[in-house]
This record gives structure tokens, sequence and C-alpha cells, in this order.
């Protein structure tokens, strides 16, 4: 019998509601200076997450032990919102469990570089950056990338290294990570093989949601890891 070489499960959570999320409440950049105040000056790998966003990972962490047991594997990126994302999910485990588990920080599966603009109001982006919109417009949210950042194309890369070690280091096991919007946008595009235009930007009604749960399991038949749910949420 030939050796399977992916992952038999593969659990991506995207992390809980986080300081920023709420701040900028949907947008690119803060609408004003009032939400920009609550998080300025903190860099975003130490940006934590809500009290809403340890009630969301609580809740999410009682459904995976219900319905997925014990994972051999558990990967966050090291950012403040996916260690205490992770830390919430496992409060459902008991130390037996825990003890079962192996916890690991992969710096491929981080965010998703934000550059120049990070700390800025839609204001003071469209002055200092004026030809930022149309750029944007032109190359799509694949390929563009912000001043001083990176495109998802850019993610993409290092989250290609982090998948093939899975491939190559975690055969036949239970994966699971703790990861961010643009590092899922970028894991769909490799794991489904999209096309460039699927890839530009998230379909109406699927950018991905705090504690967000996506499945893929391995197929036998076609080899290959399969989209099994996307965005199921359990907090709600």
């Amino acid at each position: 019998m030939a050796k399977v070489k992916r992952p038999k499960l593969l659990v991506f959570i995207r992390h809980a509601e986080s300081a920023r999320n709420k701040a900028k409440q949907g947008n690119v950049y803060f609408t004003d200076e009032e939400s920009r105040l609550l998080v300025k000056g903190i860099p975003d790998q130490k940006i934590p997450i809500t009290d809403s966003g340890v009630i969301q990972a609580e809740k999410t962490g009682l459904y995976l032990h219900e319905n997925f047991k014990v994972p051999d594997y558990i990967y966050h990126s090291g950012y403040e919102r996916t260690v205490q994302t992770l830390d919430c999910i496992l409060k459902a485990y008991s130390q037996d469990e825990l003890n079962q588990i192996n916890i690991r920080m992969n710096p491929f599966i981080r965010e998703r570089d934000t550059g120049f603009t990070y700390d800025m109001t839609t204001k003071e982006a469209e002055t200092h950056f004026p030809y930022l919109k149309e750029y944007w417009q032109t190359f799509g949210g694949f390929f563009a990338r912000p001043p001083g950042g990176e495109s998802l194309a850019d993610v993409a890369k290092r989250v290609y290294i982090f998948l093939n070690m899975l491939f190559r280091d975690r055969a036949s096991q239970n994966v699971w990570a703790v990861v961010h919007g643009g590092t899922l946008r970028s894991i769909r595009f490799l794991l489904e093989r999209w096309t460039y235009n699927q890839a530009l930007r998230w379909p109406d009604g699927q950018s991905p949601e705090n504690c967000g749960v996506t499945i893929y399991k391995y197929s036998k038949k076609e080899k290959r890891l399969v989209l099994k749910e996307y965005n199921a949420v359990f907090w709600k």
C-alpha cells in the first residue's frame, strides 16, 4: 500500500476577535483617530484578543473537543492573538489530553504584513499614498502589495513551505493550526488549487469569521486533502 503523504485531517481555526478587529470594524484602515487610539502603537504580533474573543475561543474549544478529540499537533503563528485563542480553546481539554498534544509555533503562518499603512486612518492613507486605490483596483487583492508590506502572493510563498513541512513530517496525523485571515486565503489558494482570479478577493459572504473553523480531510480517491467545511462558527 502506498504511504499517505498528507495529514489525514487538517483543521484551521482563525483567531478570536482581536482588539484591532474591534477597533477597525471591518474597514481596511481606521475610520478616525478615536478608533485608532484603542490600539495605536501596538505592533501586530502583540495585539491581544478581546473579552468577546475569549468567549468565542472557549466555545469553539468545546466543539472541537467533542467532535475532533485530541490532535497530534497544533500550530500557531506566535502572534499574541493566536496564542491566546489556542489557550482558550485548550481549556476544554484535560491535563492528560494536553500531555498528548504537541504544540509548535511556526512563523510561516503569521499574518500578512500590511506595511506603512498599518496604523493609518483612511484619510491619511489616501493623502500619503494617493495612487494606492487605483493600483489595488488594477492588480487585485492577491497580487497588490501594500507600501512596505506583503501581497497575498507573498504570503502564499511561505504558506507553501509550511504545508510542505506538514506533508513531509505529519503524514497520516491529525493536525490543527490557529491562523489569520490572510494566511487562510493563501492556504485555500494552495490546497484547493484556486486560479488567480479566485484568489483576488473573498467571494461575497465568505470572509473568514473570528474562530471560524475550516476542515480538510485526506481523500484516498483523489489522493489529496479535500475541503469538508469552511468558516464554520460554533460560538454564536
